[in-house]
């Protein structure tokens, strides 16, 4: 009888150690579970996507959506588009709980007007390039122009050679004040000298 004590005696602490050792290693709830204070069950389908270290991620889901809809849409989609789907239902709901007004909406608004404002600087300077390329180019031609027509008189529009071209002499030898030209003028009373010389 004694044996059969010292015997079942070791069997009950094996027994013992075996279920602490159990209750030990359990995984502990995820964060759904733990805020809804229900058994988090190994086919949990908050699971995968709400770990227990952010309680925060699942609390503004459960107050915006439900936690029974979350559960049904995750059921409708995918496993391999579930992972987008929460995180969606994260930004959203985050959004609402900063923005109850607009939401998520609000956010998109302002985001798109940030890309207007930029889309407008970088036409500006688009723009400005363009002109500094056109500019830089124009200087170049001018200095190339000038060097090459700087001994052979170079025709070149705006180069000081042009101005004394045979075109622009001429009509000072047409001009000049012959004593026909002056008997001419002295004959008129209502021409006086200004008006003569600045012919």
């Amino acid at each position: 009888m004694r044996d059969e004590v010292a015997v079942a005696t070791p069997g009950v602490g094996r027994a013992g150690g075996g279920g602490g050792g159990g209750a030990a290693s359990a995984p502990a709830p995820c964060a759904a579970c733990k805020l809804l204070r229900r058994r988090c069950a190994a086919s949990c389908v908050f699971a995968p996507y709400f770990p227990p270290g952010e309680p925060h991620k699942f609390a503004n889901v459960h107050k915006v959506f439900g936690a029974s809809n979350v559960s049904k849409l995750l059921q409708e989609i995918p496993a391999q588009h579930r992972g987008d789907a929460v995180s969606s239902l994260v930004y959203e709901a985050n959004a609402r709980v900063r923005d109850p007004v607009y939401g998520c909406v609000g956010a998109i608004s302002s985001l798109q007007q940030q890309v207007e404002a930029l889309q407008a600087q970088l036409a500006l300077a688009q723009a400005e390039v363009v002109r500094l390329k056109m500019s830089n180019d124009y200087i170049v031609h001018r200095l190339k122009a000038a060097r090459g027509g700087g001994g052979g008189g170079s025709s070149y529009a705006g180069s000081p050679s042009s101005m004394s071209s045979p075109k622009t002499a001429e009509p000072e030898a047409h001009c000049k004040a012959t004593p026909e030209l002056l008997d001419m003028v002295v004959d008129q009373p209502d021409m006086d000298d200004a008006q003569f010389w600045s012919y």
